[in-house]
Protein backbone atom coordinates (compact mmCIF):
# COMPACT_ATOMS: atom_id res chain seq x y z
CA UNK A 1 0.00 0.00 0.00
CA UNK A 2 1.22 3.47 -0.85
CA UNK A 3 2.32 5.84 1.90
CA UNK A 4 -0.07 8.80 1.95
CA UNK A 5 2.74 11.04 3.20
CA UNK A 6 4.67 10.26 0.02
CA UNK A 7 1.68 11.44 -2.03
CA UNK A 8 1.74 14.66 -0.04
CA UNK A 9 5.43 15.26 -0.81
CA UNK A 10 4.91 14.43 -4.49
CA UNK A 11 1.93 16.79 -4.89
CA UNK A 12 3.79 19.57 -3.08
CA UNK A 13 6.80 19.13 -5.39
CA UNK A 14 4.60 19.39 -8.48
CA UNK A 15 2.60 22.33 -7.14
CA UNK A 16 5.77 24.22 -6.18
CA UNK A 17 7.69 23.32 -9.34
CA UNK A 18 10.54 21.39 -7.76
CA UNK A 19 12.00 19.74 -4.68
CA UNK A 20 13.69 22.86 -3.30
CA UNK A 21 10.56 24.99 -3.47
CA UNK A 22 8.47 22.19 -1.97
CA UNK A 23 10.98 21.78 0.86
CA UNK A 24 10.72 25.49 1.67
CA UNK A 25 6.92 25.31 1.54
CA UNK A 26 6.81 22.27 3.82
CA UNK A 27 9.70 23.43 6.01
CA UNK A 28 11.65 20.19 5.60
CA UNK A 29 15.06 19.41 4.06
CA UNK A 30 15.17 19.14 0.28
CA UNK A 31 16.63 15.65 0.63
CA UNK A 32 13.51 14.54 2.47
CA UNK A 33 11.24 15.56 -0.39
CA UNK A 34 13.50 13.95 -2.99
CA UNK A 35 13.81 10.74 -0.97
CA UNK A 36 10.05 10.38 -0.41
CA UNK A 37 9.25 10.96 -4.10
CA UNK A 38 11.88 8.38 -5.05
CA UNK A 39 10.34 5.92 -2.58
CA UNK A 40 6.94 6.56 -4.15
CA UNK A 41 8.36 5.77 -7.58
CA UNK A 42 9.87 2.54 -6.26
CA UNK A 43 6.53 1.52 -4.73
CA UNK A 44 4.78 2.21 -8.04
CA UNK A 45 7.58 0.76 -10.18
CA UNK A 46 7.21 3.79 -12.44
CA UNK A 47 9.14 6.97 -13.17
CA UNK A 48 6.99 10.00 -12.27
CA UNK A 49 9.55 12.80 -12.62
CA UNK A 50 12.37 13.65 -15.01
CA UNK A 51 15.12 15.13 -12.82
CA UNK A 52 18.09 17.20 -13.86
CA UNK A 53 20.09 19.79 -11.98
CA UNK A 54 18.10 22.55 -13.69
CA UNK A 55 14.67 21.12 -14.42
CA UNK A 56 11.78 19.27 -12.85
CA UNK A 57 9.25 17.84 -15.29
CA UNK A 58 6.60 15.17 -15.03
CA UNK A 59 6.53 12.10 -17.19
CA UNK A 60 3.30 11.27 -19.01
CA UNK A 61 2.32 8.78 -16.33
CA UNK A 62 3.47 11.26 -13.70
CA UNK A 63 0.97 13.84 -14.99
CA UNK A 64 -1.87 11.34 -14.83
CA UNK A 65 -0.82 10.14 -11.37
CA UNK A 66 -0.59 13.74 -10.09
CA UNK A 67 -4.25 14.43 -10.86
CA UNK A 68 -5.37 11.43 -8.83
CA UNK A 69 -2.86 12.04 -6.06
CA UNK A 70 -3.98 15.65 -5.72
CA UNK A 71 -7.62 14.52 -5.51
CA UNK A 72 -6.69 12.00 -2.82
CA UNK A 73 -4.95 14.69 -0.75
CA UNK A 74 -7.96 16.99 -1.06
CA UNK A 75 -10.36 14.26 0.03
CA UNK A 76 -8.13 13.31 2.96
CA UNK A 77 -7.95 16.90 4.15
CA UNK A 78 -11.71 17.24 3.73
CA UNK A 79 -12.25 14.12 5.86
CA UNK A 80 -9.99 15.53 8.58
CA UNK A 81 -11.77 18.88 8.40
CA UNK A 82 -15.16 17.21 8.95
CA UNK A 83 -13.90 15.83 12.26
CA UNK A 84 -12.33 19.14 13.24
CA UNK A 85 -15.48 21.06 12.28
CA UNK A 86 -17.63 18.91 14.53
CA UNK A 87 -15.21 19.21 17.41
CA UNK A 88 -14.19 22.86 17.27
CA UNK A 89 -15.77 26.28 17.01
CA UNK A 90 -14.98 28.01 13.69
CA UNK A 91 -11.90 30.17 14.10
CA UNK A 92 -9.09 31.78 12.15
CA UNK A 93 -9.26 34.06 9.11
CA UNK A 94 -11.74 33.90 6.26
CA UNK A 95 -11.00 36.18 3.30
CA UNK A 96 -13.93 37.33 1.17
CA UNK A 97 -14.02 39.48 -1.94
CA UNK A 98 -17.00 41.22 -3.54
CA UNK A 99 -17.73 44.12 -5.84
CA UNK A 100 -19.02 47.39 -4.38
CA UNK A 101 -22.71 46.81 -5.28
CA UNK A 102 -22.66 43.23 -4.00
CA UNK A 103 -20.94 44.25 -0.76
CA UNK A 104 -23.44 47.04 -0.15
CA UNK A 105 -26.52 45.03 -1.06
CA UNK A 106 -25.80 41.55 0.29
CA UNK A 107 -22.95 41.73 2.78
CA UNK A 108 -23.28 45.04 4.63
CA UNK A 109 -26.71 44.18 6.12
CA UNK A 110 -25.52 40.80 7.43
CA UNK A 111 -21.81 41.17 8.20
CA UNK A 112 -22.34 42.52 11.75
CA UNK A 113 -24.43 39.47 12.68
CA UNK A 114 -21.87 37.14 11.10
CA UNK A 115 -18.99 38.65 13.08
CA UNK A 116 -21.03 38.57 16.30
CA UNK A 117 -22.01 34.92 15.77
CA UNK A 118 -18.40 33.69 15.56
CA UNK A 119 -16.16 35.50 18.07
CA UNK A 120 -13.08 33.43 17.12
CA UNK A 121 -13.49 34.06 13.40
CA UNK A 122 -11.70 36.97 11.71
CA UNK A 123 -13.61 37.97 8.58
CA UNK A 124 -11.59 40.01 6.08
CA UNK A 125 -13.68 41.58 3.30
CA UNK A 126 -11.95 43.12 0.30
CA UNK A 127 -14.32 45.27 -1.79
CA UNK A 128 -13.08 45.65 -5.36
CA UNK A 129 -14.70 45.91 -8.78
CA UNK A 130 -11.70 44.31 -10.49
CA UNK A 131 -11.58 40.62 -11.36
CA UNK A 132 -10.02 38.68 -8.47
CA UNK A 133 -8.18 35.38 -8.96
CA UNK A 134 -9.21 33.50 -5.81
CA UNK A 135 -6.48 30.87 -5.91
CA UNK A 136 -3.56 33.12 -6.82
CA UNK A 137 -4.57 35.87 -4.38
CA UNK A 138 -5.46 33.60 -1.50
CA UNK A 139 -9.17 34.35 -1.11
CA UNK A 140 -11.55 31.83 0.46
CA UNK A 141 -14.86 33.12 -0.95
CA UNK A 142 -15.99 35.46 -3.70
CA UNK A 143 -19.55 36.78 -3.75
CA UNK A 144 -20.33 37.49 -7.40
CA UNK A 145 -23.45 38.74 -9.18
CA UNK A 146 -23.82 37.69 -12.81
CA UNK A 147 -26.41 37.83 -15.58
CA UNK A 148 -25.14 34.75 -17.46
CA UNK A 149 -24.03 31.45 -15.90
CA UNK A 150 -20.49 31.53 -14.58
CA UNK A 151 -18.00 29.60 -16.74
CA UNK A 152 -17.09 26.07 -15.76
CA UNK A 153 -13.92 25.95 -13.70
CA UNK A 154 -12.22 24.12 -10.86
CA UNK A 155 -13.93 26.51 -8.43
CA UNK A 156 -16.96 25.48 -6.39
CA UNK A 157 -20.08 27.53 -7.19
CA UNK A 158 -23.10 27.84 -4.92
CA UNK A 159 -26.07 30.03 -5.97
CA UNK A 160 -27.05 32.42 -3.21
CA UNK A 161 -29.90 34.54 -4.58
CA UNK A 162 -31.76 35.24 -7.79
CA UNK A 163 -33.86 38.29 -8.48
CA UNK A 164 -35.61 39.77 -11.51
CA UNK A 165 -34.55 42.86 -13.41
CA UNK A 166 -37.44 45.31 -13.56
CA UNK A 167 -38.15 48.64 -15.26
CA UNK A 168 -38.59 51.70 -13.04
CA UNK A 169 -38.98 55.45 -13.43
CA UNK A 170 -39.68 58.47 -11.23
CA UNK A 171 -43.23 59.78 -10.83
CA UNK A 172 -42.05 63.07 -12.34
CA UNK A 173 -40.86 61.33 -15.51
CA UNK A 174 -44.05 59.29 -15.86
CA UNK A 175 -46.07 62.46 -15.29
CA UNK A 176 -44.30 64.22 -18.15
CA UNK A 177 -44.45 61.30 -20.61
CA UNK A 178 -47.23 58.91 -21.64
CA UNK A 179 -46.90 55.79 -19.50
CA UNK A 180 -45.81 52.73 -21.54
CA UNK A 181 -48.66 50.24 -21.90
CA UNK A 182 -46.69 47.57 -23.77
CA UNK A 183 -42.99 46.96 -24.51
CA UNK A 184 -43.13 48.55 -27.97
CA UNK A 185 -43.99 51.89 -26.30
CA UNK A 186 -40.50 52.01 -24.77
CA UNK A 187 -39.04 52.94 -28.16
CA UNK A 188 -40.32 56.48 -27.55
CA UNK A 189 -38.93 56.72 -24.00
CA UNK A 190 -35.57 57.75 -22.57
CA UNK A 191 -33.53 54.77 -21.41
CA UNK A 192 -30.92 54.79 -18.66
CA UNK A 193 -28.51 52.09 -19.81
CA UNK A 194 -25.99 49.91 -18.00
CA UNK A 195 -23.42 49.93 -20.82
CA UNK A 196 -22.78 50.87 -24.45
CA UNK A 197 -23.78 47.37 -25.56
CA UNK A 198 -26.90 47.26 -23.36
CA UNK A 199 -29.10 49.38 -25.57
CA UNK A 200 -31.62 46.60 -26.18
CA UNK A 201 -33.92 45.39 -23.42
CA UNK A 202 -35.28 41.85 -23.79
CA UNK A 203 -38.55 41.66 -21.87
CA UNK A 204 -40.72 38.70 -20.94
CA UNK A 205 -43.74 37.98 -18.74
CA UNK A 206 -42.85 34.96 -16.56
CA UNK A 207 -46.42 34.71 -15.28
CA UNK A 208 -47.90 33.73 -18.64
CA UNK A 209 -44.80 32.43 -20.43
CA UNK A 210 -45.07 35.09 -23.13
CA UNK A 211 -42.27 35.02 -25.71
CA UNK A 212 -39.54 37.61 -25.10
CA UNK A 213 -39.84 40.99 -26.78
CA UNK A 214 -36.79 43.11 -27.70
CA UNK A 215 -37.10 46.87 -27.42
CA UNK A 216 -34.63 49.72 -27.93
CA UNK A 217 -35.26 52.86 -25.83
CA UNK A 218 -33.81 56.27 -26.62
CA UNK A 219 -30.37 56.42 -24.93
CA UNK A 220 -30.39 59.18 -22.31
CA UNK A 221 -27.46 58.24 -20.04
CA UNK A 222 -25.18 55.24 -19.47
CA UNK A 223 -23.57 54.02 -16.24
CA UNK A 224 -22.19 50.59 -15.40
CA UNK A 225 -23.18 50.86 -11.73
CA UNK A 226 -26.73 50.15 -10.56
CA UNK A 227 -26.83 52.69 -7.73
CA UNK A 228 -25.95 55.47 -10.18
CA UNK A 229 -28.68 54.30 -12.56
CA UNK A 230 -31.17 54.34 -9.69
CA UNK A 231 -30.18 57.92 -8.84
CA UNK A 232 -30.59 58.97 -12.48
CA UNK A 233 -34.02 57.37 -12.55
CA UNK A 234 -35.07 59.06 -9.29
CA UNK A 235 -34.00 62.38 -10.82
CA UNK A 236 -36.64 61.87 -13.53
CA UNK A 237 -34.19 61.44 -16.41
CA UNK A 238 -35.64 58.25 -17.86
CA UNK A 239 -36.49 54.60 -17.36
CA UNK A 240 -33.91 52.25 -15.81
CA UNK A 241 -33.61 48.46 -15.76
CA UNK A 242 -32.54 47.45 -12.25
CA UNK A 243 -32.46 44.48 -9.83
CA UNK A 244 -35.71 44.46 -7.88
CA UNK A 245 -34.09 44.47 -4.45
CA UNK A 246 -31.85 47.42 -5.25
CA UNK A 247 -34.77 49.73 -5.95
CA UNK A 248 -37.21 48.27 -3.40
CA UNK A 249 -36.71 51.08 -0.87
CA UNK A 250 -37.26 53.74 -3.55
CA UNK A 251 -40.40 51.93 -4.74
CA UNK A 252 -41.75 51.67 -1.19
CA UNK A 253 -41.04 55.36 -0.58
CA UNK A 254 -42.66 56.41 -3.86
CA UNK A 255 -39.47 57.83 -5.35
CA UNK A 256 -39.73 55.27 -8.15
CA UNK A 257 -42.61 53.45 -9.81
CA UNK A 258 -42.70 50.14 -11.62
CA UNK A 259 -43.00 50.44 -15.42
CA UNK A 260 -44.79 47.64 -17.32
CA UNK A 261 -45.64 45.72 -14.17
CA UNK A 262 -45.34 41.98 -14.76
CA UNK A 263 -42.62 42.30 -17.38
CA UNK A 264 -39.03 41.39 -16.50
CA UNK A 265 -35.75 42.03 -18.32
CA UNK A 266 -34.10 38.78 -17.28
CA UNK A 267 -32.58 38.16 -13.87
CA UNK A 268 -29.36 38.54 -11.93
CA UNK A 269 -27.91 35.68 -9.87
CA UNK A 270 -25.58 36.09 -6.93
CA UNK A 271 -23.30 33.12 -6.23
CA UNK A 272 -20.66 32.10 -3.74
CA UNK A 273 -17.48 30.95 -5.47
CA UNK A 274 -14.61 29.27 -3.66
CA UNK A 275 -11.59 27.03 -4.23
CA UNK A 276 -12.48 23.40 -3.57
CA UNK A 277 -10.07 22.82 -0.69
CA UNK A 278 -10.82 26.06 1.15
CA UNK A 279 -14.52 25.45 0.84
CA UNK A 280 -14.11 22.52 3.24
CA UNK A 281 -12.41 24.50 6.02
CA UNK A 282 -14.57 24.96 9.16
CA UNK A 283 -14.39 28.76 9.13
CA UNK A 284 -15.21 29.00 5.44
CA UNK A 285 -18.03 26.47 5.81
CA UNK A 286 -19.50 28.53 8.67
CA UNK A 287 -19.47 31.72 6.59
CA UNK A 288 -21.03 29.95 3.60
CA UNK A 289 -23.80 28.41 5.70
CA UNK A 290 -24.50 31.76 7.37
CA UNK A 291 -24.80 33.64 4.07
CA UNK A 292 -26.96 30.92 2.51
CA UNK A 293 -29.34 31.10 5.47
CA UNK A 294 -29.47 34.91 5.75
CA UNK A 295 -29.26 35.98 2.10
CA UNK A 296 -30.48 32.89 0.27
CA UNK A 297 -33.30 32.38 2.75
Amino acid sequence: MLNLNDLHFFVAAVDQGGFAAAARRLDVPKSTVSKRVAELERALAARLVHRTSRSFTLTDIGRDFYEHARAAIIETEAAQDIVRRRAAEPSGRVRLTASMPVAQQYLAPHLPALVAAYPKLHVLLDVSDRYVDLVQEGFDIAVRSHFAPLPDSDLVQRPLAREPLILVAAPAYLGAHPAPLEPADLAAHHGLLSGPAAGTWRLARPADASPPVSVVPLPRATANESTVLSSLAEAGLGIACLPASLCRAALDAGRLRRVLDGWEAGSVTTSLVMPHRRGQLPGVRAVVDFLVERVGG
